[in-house]
């Protein structure tokens, strides 16, 4: 037998030159990069009708330096006087900075910045030394009505840090990412809110050395842009990590907060738990700097004991089965899994392509066995925590999936061989769109019973567009439901075509009862959704707070959270110059 021969594409592969615009839209490292390997490019090419003439001239590169020059508006008086606060070496003015603290990670900021549309870019980019001049900043900018955003490592994906009415960025990731203390006592550390996550680990792992500990420990929360985000963005956004299910969504970490506002300073009290009225830790996370800039948190921290961790990796004959599965090992209180991830059969099927499983006698025992293509679905995850615990958390899992049917794949690499590559998936995202193949995500909170019809119905949307992938997941799980992530990749020529697509799944979403958002946030871009998704009443609430803590509109202002929203905004069209 002939073996079949594998296209490799010509993919980019040197280091991304500085000053472009790929540079501006590349995800993390610039020397980095993840290649979809020969499986999903045979997918690829298949669904999208490519020959393998197609993949071996890159559409665009975008390795155009940015020569545009954008002048800065802001009058000289407010420059002196932000640099008086901050110093000279602190205020940014070139454009290609404003640039980069204006766009986050999203495909829309992808999409503009390959046709060259710089929009919504700060005068400013202020970089801040302390909380107090913050506090400096926010005071002189709303006694002169200079709009403040804030930008933390640029990973947004719903426009949260869009400068849409000029204004400055303050960038906390320059300065502030310091320990402001560590209490073992209480189990506690308080960061400055431009840490990254792994300076966060970093220090936590090493906990003894760096902090005189008697222990390693961790945060526990590891969203998929973990290398390049920053844990004021995680809480602004009421982010979570892929290990959730077990440590929690950030708002179950955090302890306490420091905010500036216009109104002055905010600080909440580092107890676990109190009564006393409602919880303002609560009331601003998710505040998506609308408020106020968050810029110290104090986080819970967990024993760091790696060697008690167990995974595991299940395949189940159909969909009903493994949620079935699911919702008992949820449900059944012998304590959560710490990675949980069940891929539905689509997304089942391209896993079984990118961990090399398709073809294998593996795959072939699983076929002879019932477990078939486009039916089986995959459960991966870990246990940890105590060692005993760990273990008893472990065995009930295999216990409840053997029960619903599933064969026990845990001695293939599966789960570790997705550990060892989840944050890197993002860099593939470049490699696909340099062809005309665009993949982007969007993710939704349903309860158990919700669940079967949501999946249905929001996956038939997307699969009405012609020739598009579907993959989704849930990887978020709680007794009473969980979160399911909607994967799309499809080959689309304009933005105006992106977007009837993704404003067609938000709207999905929504008329399928799920919250639009489990853990992205709602940014500028899930904005015109929200108060159709939570009601007047409880708009009317999040109004109030902003007319109280930023009277004079000058926090974030330009739609974010569904406030001071354009008609355009709230009618969820695209811009005119957004039509190319």
């Amino acid at each position: 037998m002939v073996k079949e021969k594998k296209h490799k594409p010509n993919w980019y592969e040197e280091p991304v030159p500085p000053g472009t615009y790929r540079s501006l839209l590349k995800w993390g490292d610039p020397a980095a990069f993840k290649h979809p390997n020969s499986g999903l490019v045979k997918l690829m090419m298949s669904s999208f009708d490519l020959a393998p003439e197609d993949l071996d001239q890159p559409l665009d590169l975008a390795l155009d330096r940015v020569e545009l020059e954008r002048p800065v508006l802001l009058e000289k008086s407010h420059i002196d006087a932000f640099t008086a606060i901050c110093g000279v070496e602190n205020i940014s003015t070139d454009t290609y900075t404003r640039i980069s603290r204006s766009y986050g990670s999203g495909m829309i900021d992808a999409l503009r910045l390959r046709k060259k549309i710089i929009q919504n870019i700060p005068e400013l980019v202020v970089s801040p030394r302390s909380h107090s001049e913050v506090q400096e900043i926010i005071a002189y900018s709303n006694q002169h009505q200079i709009p403040v955003y804030v930008y933390g490592a640029g990973s947004s994906v719903t426009r949260g840090v869009e400068a849409v009415k000029g204004g400055i960025a303050l960038d906390m990731s320059t300065h502030m990412n310091r320990v402001v203390s560590f209490n073992e006592t209480d189990q506690t550390i308080t960061v400055e809110t431009g840490m990254t996550g792994p300076q966060l680990e970093e220090i936590l792992n090493h906990a003894p050395e760096r902090l005189g500990a008697q222990r390693p420990y961790t945060c526990g929360h590891f969203p998929q842009s973990f290398e390049f985000s920053s844990v004021g963005g995680w809480v602004v956004t009421r982010g979570a990590g892929q290990n959730s299910t077990y440590y929690g969504k950030i708002e179950d970490i955090v302890i306490s907060q420091r905010y500036a506002t216009p109104r002055g300073e905010l600080k909440t009290c580092p107890h676990p738990r109190s009564a006393n009225g409602p919880d303002f830790d609560q009331i601003m996370m998710g505040s998506e700097g609308a408020f106020g800039v968050l810029t110290e948190v104090t986080l819970r921290v967990f024993r760091l004991q790696p060697g008690n961790r167990h995974r595991f990796s299940y395949m189940f004959k159909n969909w009903d089965d493994a949620l079935a599965a699911c919702r008992e090992i949820m449900q059944c209180e012998c304590g959560n899994p710490s990675v949980f991830r069940l891929s539905d059969p689509e997304e089942t099927d391209v896993a079984m392509k990118l961990y090399h499983i398709e073809g294998t006698p593996a795959d072939t025992v699983l076929r002879l066995s019932g477990y078939l293509p486009m039916q089986k679905c995959l459960l991966l995850g870990m246990t940890e925590g105590e060692a005993g615990f760990s273990r008893n958390v472990n065995r009930q899992v295999r216990r409840i999936c053997r029960r619903h049917g599933a064969f026990n794949i845990s001695f293939a690499p599966v789960t570790s061989n997705w550990e060892k590559s989840r944050f890197r998936d993002p860099y593939m995202r470049e490699d696909l769109q340099d062809f005309g193949v665009l993949t982007d995500t969007l993710e939704c909170a349903v309860t158990w019973s919700q669940m079967k019809e949501v999946h249905a119905s929001v996956r038939g949307f997307i699969k009405s567009h012609p020739n598009t992938i579907c993959m989704t997941h849930l990887s978020h799980a709680y007794p009473q439901g969980g979160n399911l992530y909607f994967i799309f990749i499809a080959k689309i020529a304009t933005i105006k075509q992106y977007l009837e697509l993704q404003y067609g799944i938000l709207s999905a979403i929504q008329q399928s009862g799920a919250a639009i958002s489990h853990h992205h946030g709602v940014g500028k871009q899930t904005a015109p959704w929200l108060e159709g998704q939570i009601g007047s009443a409880q708009m009317d609430i999040i109004r109030a707070l902003k007319t109280h803590f930023d009277p004079r509109n000058i926090m974030n202002p330009g739609g974010t959270l569904g406030l001071d929203m354009t008609t355009e905004q709230k009618e969820q069209r695209w811009s005119k110059d957004l039509e190319g």
